[in-house]
């Protein structure tokens, strides 16, 4: 018998003498690889339509980098919202510990951009192109070539395709079409990362592939911590397994006892990442249970009960019982209750605009031919609302102070920021060591009103308005 393949070898996509081993699983027909196709594609759909989702008049998800905010489910974050963005990252944090703390890496089997793509998009190219291994070993070298050719050109057009999905992400449809349909010289920033991000994409599934898994992702490694023995994974029973060989036939009396295994190599085959998932758990496992699906095939054919490798956990593979209510299971759920609750509440009550004072750009003051001093204040107002408002600005409570406005009010459209600058002319004697505190109050046409503090600066004065 053949040593095991983890013994030969570092790294299953490694050779024994340092050179990369290129993998080309044998798809696995099965429950699995069913339901599996019903989730990866699925998401494929929900990738690609996503951008162009509205709720509210607004994407349901976009990273606007131009003007800084977030659009997420119907709302606009910007970065003064750190509260609410800090919880919404807990949030997600905390889902992936208690999901890989419950079912182990069914993320990376299941749900990540890598897996899917890789195995439910490009593998499935390259066996309708290319064929099978052993169907590419039968062909001439030029019908060999010809067809990688036809392989190349269907990667190139399929990730030119994802990079300008991806895109609109971050610049919206509305403009991404503009782009499409437009000059490339019109927008080269916007085609140069279109064409990296492509180039990235056909790097990555056309040469990298299962590396991407093996070597660059930390979350495999991650998962040492996120899991226990307890965690859901999926395992090979050695007890009933092994060991493992073909039964004798005949004299079967006088030959050594052999377990269910019969060592066909069709859970390796089938893997796609190349590891021999009867070695025991490994990083390089996604969870995508190909192996259970192609073990489970050939226990059929031999009148034998499916689930030699099955989702199981550690400690039931040692004997042991499941539990599914332990610590972490216990701990992440009340962190997370505590984190979605924080982020409904901070969510609920947030203000309909956000009044915040900006540095000033040159002179803090002017000195006034009456003995009175000009400081100049500028005042930052973010339109939270989902409509226009108009917004008058007053001094509180500093009888002695008068505003210069250049209007008497200020119009900001739905989620967007405006600035006012404002000059308050105050006595120079109420100035201590060249600063004086003041209130202005800031409010719009439709009930709102928000107090903020400013410092103003004069003579003898360091520096410039917060």
């Amino acid at each position: 018998m053949s040593p095991p393949l983890h013994t030969a070898r570092v790294l299953s996509t490694l050779e024994a003498d340092g050179r990369r081993r290129w993998i080309h699983p044998k798809l696995a027909h099965g429950r699995f690889l069913r339901r599996r196709r019903v989730v990866g594609y699925g998401l494929v759909a929900l990738f690609v339509a996503l951008p162009f989702v509205r709720i509210g008049g607004r994407p349901a998800l976009l990273l606007d980098l131009v003007t800084r905010q977030l659009d997420f489910a119907g709302a606009v974050f910007r970065p003064s919202d750190t509260l609410v963005l800090m919880l919404l990252g807990l949030t997600i944090v905390l889902t992936v510990f208690l999901v890989t703390a419950l079912f182990g890496r069914v993320w990376c089997g299941w749900g990540c951009p890598q897996t899917v793509y890789l195995e439910l998009v490009f593998r499935p190219i390259e066996r309708l192109v290319l064929g099978s291994p052993a169907q590419q070993r039968a062909r001439t070298a030029m019908a060999r070539g010809w067809r990688r050719g036809v392989e190349l050109v269907v990667y190139a057009g399929l990730a030119f395709a994802l990079s300008n999905v991806f895109l609109a992400y971050f610049v919206g449809t509305d403009r991404l079409a503009e782009w499409v349909l437009g000059s490339p010289s019109a927008h080269v920033g916007g085609f140069l990362v279109v064409c990296g991000v492509a180039a990235l994409i056909l790097f990555d599934f056309g040469y990298f592939r299962e590396q991407t898994c093996t070597l660059a992702c930390p979350y495999g490694r991650l998962q040492a911590v996120m899991i226990d023995r307890q965690s859901q994974i999926v395992g090979y029973d050695a007890v009933r397994g092994e060991p493992r060989g073909k039964r004798a036939k005949g004299l079967a009396v006088l030959a050594p006892p052999r377990g269910d295994c019969v060592d066909c190599g069709a859970c390796v085959t089938a893997c796609p990442t190349g590891i021999d998932i009867r070695a025991g758990l490994q990083m390089e496992c996604v969870g995508c249970a190909q192996c259970i699906d192609a073990c489970d095939a050939v226990m059929a054919k031999l009148a034998r009960p499916p689930g030699l490798i099955r989702h199981t956990s550690q400690d039931e593979l040692a004997g042991r019982g499941r539990h599914v209510l332990r610590a972490r299971t216990v701990l992440y759920p009340v962190l997370l209750a505590v984190a979605v609750a924080g982020l409904a509440w901070t969510g609920h009550g947030r203000a309909r605009a956000v009044i915040s004072a900006l540095r000033v750009s040159g002179p803090t003051f002017v000195e006034l031919g009456d003995g009175r001093i000009a400081a100049q204040v500028r005042l930052g107002i973010e339109n939270d609302s989902e409509a226009p408002r108009r917004y008058e600005v007053s001094i509180v409570g500093a009888p002695d102070a008068t505003l210069q406005l250049a209007a008497a009010s200020w119009r900001a459209e739905p989620r967007r920021a405006i600035e006012i600058p404002v000059f308050v002319d105050v006595p120079r004697a109420s100035l201590v060591h060249g600063e004086r505190r003041i209130q202005l109050r800031v409010a719009d046409d439709a009930g709102f009103a928000r107090v903020v503090d400013v410092t103003l600066l004069g003579p003898d004065g360091a520096g410039s308005a917060p």
